[in-house]
């Protein structure tokens, strides 16, 4: 009789604790989940930490991986490359394809200064990584990352701000790490967040200024503050930290101008999308052949039929892009009104084999080697990259994940 009470006893004995075996084996998968912050620093050039004291940049390449540059897509502009670097996809593909351009296929103009249209998704194609995140399961946030203000397949990164331009740097910072302070039921596992430095003082100053390398050595000082407060996480173990750009920064010269007004006549043009140095053009009707004609014959530019547009720039196969695409020589300005003062500085926007647009790369963590160094690598890859660290199945996408599995361990 008490062989026969015990029995069911044992069973039930073992059963919990199977069970109880079982739950913790699950909160420890669950706890053991990677993580992925990335960091864009706007037209932080491949260069910078060569031309300035960067003590943090130079840890972290020790400590991790560095490419030699991040090459951006064409045109090399901010929120096309930033949109590229979220989901994988060349701007033709992901349809913005300047930050200011009229959508054909809309009937309505996008402008990154216009919070209706920054906001409307129905300007952005593909599927950015929070929402590949988000549809498996996985939290995401956005401190200001292009695209994360509109819905995408209804779906927005479970934490998004608006972008401020005003909110400091430091409260951004701050803000990340809070969101990694979270419980683990509430926190998210893949965070993007932005500032707007060192692009603005680039543009103002340019490359080479003291001022621009000054504000190179401030954001340095950040990158340091950030490592070491992911260092004291409970969670520092499990955080992959990338820290990346859009683009690079390129020196001008008011002598280096060119102005359309001086060359077209304005009654040709139907659209004219883009700014200093890139542009694409449509023309009416009856003006395609003057107009195409007379930008042919001004020096110091390219232009390109829409359709012959070279392949390596990705930048032919959407209805937004218009009859001509023209982009200035390096370091020479290209306005569209000479009413316009001409200013030297900084841009950027030029051919993407132009080094002086390519951008920074490092990364660690435990998902990324050591010590190891590689050369460039296309920004379209990063959208992989990031899927392979937090085992997502990605979408589709023209990415290349075997370009940056040799930064993986």
């Amino acid at each position: 009789m008490i062989k026969k009470f015990m029995m069911p006893v044992l069973y039930a004995t073992i059963i919990f604790f199977l069970i109880g075996c079982n739950n913790n084996l699950i909160k420890e998968s669950k706890s053991n989940k990677p993580y992925v912050i990335m960091l864009s620093m706007d037209g932080f050039r491949w260069d910078y930490p060569e031309k300035t004291n960067t003590p943090n940049l130079d840890h972290i390449e020790k400590i991790g991986v560095r490419v030699e540059s991040c090459v951006p897509c064409f045109p090399t502009k901010t929120f096309p490359n930033h949109y590229s670097m979220a989901t994988g996809l060349y701007p033709e593909n992901h349809g913005l394809i300047f930050n200011r351009f009229y959508a054909t296929d809309l009937g309505k103009f996008y402008s990154i200064s216009n919070r209706e249209s920054v906001s409307d998704s129905s300007f952005y194609f593909g599927e950015p990584i929070w929402v590949t995140a988000e549809k498996q399961g996985i939290r995401s946030a956005s401190y200001f990352w292009v695209g994360s203000e509109a819905l995408h397949d209804n779906l927005f990164p479970t934490y998004h701000y608006d972008y401020n331009g005003a909110v400091p740097f430091e409260d951004r910072l701050d803000g990340v790490i809070k969101w990694l302070e979270l419980p683990e039921e509430e926190r998210p596992h893949l965070i993007l967040w932005y500032m707007q430095e060192p692009d603005g003082i680039g543009h103002y100053a340019g490359p080479n200024h003291p001022e621009t390398i000054e504000v190179i050595e401030y954001l340095d000082s950040l990158v340091g503050v950030f490592y070491n407060k992911v260092a004291e996480l409970e969670i520092a173990e499990q955080v992959n930290v990338i820290i990346t750009s859009d683009h690079g920064m390129g020196e001008i010269s008011e002598e280096r101008t060119i102005y359309f007004d001086n060359y077209i006549n304005k009654e040709w043009i139907e659209y004219l999308d883009g700014a200093n140095p890139a542009y694409s053009i449509e023309a009416k009707d009856k003006f395609y052949d003057t107009l195409y004609s007379t930008l042919s014959g001004i020096n110091n530019i390219h232009v390109w039929k829409k359709e012959e547009v070279p392949a390596r720039l990705h930048f032919s196969k959407n209805e937004r892009i218009k009859d001509f695409v023209v982009v200035a020589d390096s370091s020479w300005s290209l306005l569209v009104s000479s009413k316009k003062k001409a200013y030297s500085g900084g841009t950027h926007g030029y051919d993407n084999r132009n080094k002086d647009m390519h951008a920074i790369f490092y990364a660690y963590g435990p998902a990324f080697k050591e010590d190891y160094k590689r050369q460039s690598i296309n920004n379209i890859d990063i959208y992989s990259l990031i899927c392979e660290i937090l085992n997502l199945e990605p979408a589709k996408n023209d990415g290349e994940l075997a370009n940056v599995i040799p930064l993986l361990n």
